[in-house]
C-alpha cells in the first residue's frame, strides 16, 4: 500500500536539502547583466527538465528578465541563431551528462566564446558542471518513483530552484507590482496586479 505521507515527506526533505550556499545571487546577477545589455536568458534542457526549463523561462519574462526556451536538438538545426552576444545560458540536466545539453555548450561557445553558462544539475562532478561558469546543485535527491527511474523528486527540486531564481530576480532587479502589471494583463493575476 502506498503511503502518501511518505511520498510528500520525501519531496519536502529533498527541497530542504537544496544547498543554500548555491550561487543563486551570482546567477541572477548574470541574468540581470544580460538584460541590461539588451540580451536575454536562453534556457535549455531535454525531457522533463526541458519542460521545467520552459516554465522557468516564461516566469522570468513575467518578472522583467527577458528569457526564451531553446530545445537543444533544435539548436543543432539552426535555432542556435537565437543566441545573442549579450545572452546567457541556463542549462538544466539532472545527470549533467545529457548529450544534447553538453553539446549545446560547445556549439554556443563556438558561436559566442564569452557566453556565460549557468547550470542546474544533480551531479557536481559532471561534464556539464565542469564547463559551466556557475553551478546550482540540486542536492541530488533519490527519486520517489519506486523504480528509481521516473523524474519525480529531481524535477521538484529543479522547479524550486527556478522559483528561488525568480524571487531573487524580483528583489535584486528592483521589480515592482506596476512593472509586473505592464507584462501581465490577462486573467486573475492581471486583475490583481493592475496598474495603480
Amino acid at each position: 500500500m502506498v503511503n502518501i505521507k511518505d511520498i510528500l515527506e520525501a519531496e519536502a526533505r529533498a527541497i530542504r536539502s537544496i544547498p543554500a550556499d548555491n550561487p543563486f545571487g551570482d546567477s541572477v546577477q548574470c541574468f540581470l547583466a544580460s538584460a541590461r545589455a539588451g540580451g536575454k536568458v536562453v534556457v535549455s534542457g531535454v525531457g522533463k527538465a526541458g519542460g521545467i526549463g520552459a516554465k522557468i523561462a516564461t516566469t522570468l519574462c513575467s518578472v522583467g528578465v527577458p528569457s526564451i526556451f531553446l530545445h537543444p536538438l533544435e539548436a543543432q538545426h539552426g535555432d542556435l541563431g537565437v543566441l545573442g552576444v549579450h545572452d546567457c545560458l541556463l542549462l538544466i540536466s539532472n545527470s549533467g551528462k545529457t548529450r544534447e545539453v553538453v553539446e549545446l555548450v560547445h556549439l554556443a561557445r563556438r558561436l559566442h566564446p564569452e557566453v556565460r553558462i549557468v547550470t542546474i544539475t544533480g551531479k557536481r562532478g559532471s561534464e556539464l558542471a565542469a564547463c559551466s561558469d556557475l553551478v546550482l546543485w540540486t542536492g541530488d535527491p533519490a527519486e520517489v518513483c519506486p523504480l528509481g527511474l521516473a523524474p519525480t523528486t529531481s524535477t521538484t527540486v529543479i522547479s524550486v530552484i527556478g522559483d528561488v531564481l525568480t524571487v531573487l530576480a524580483v528583489q535584486l532587479g528592483g521589480f515592482t507590482r506596476n512593472d509586473y502589471a505592464l507584462r501581465h494583463h490577462g486573467g486573475y493575476l492581471g486583475a490583481v496586479a493592475k496598474l495603480r
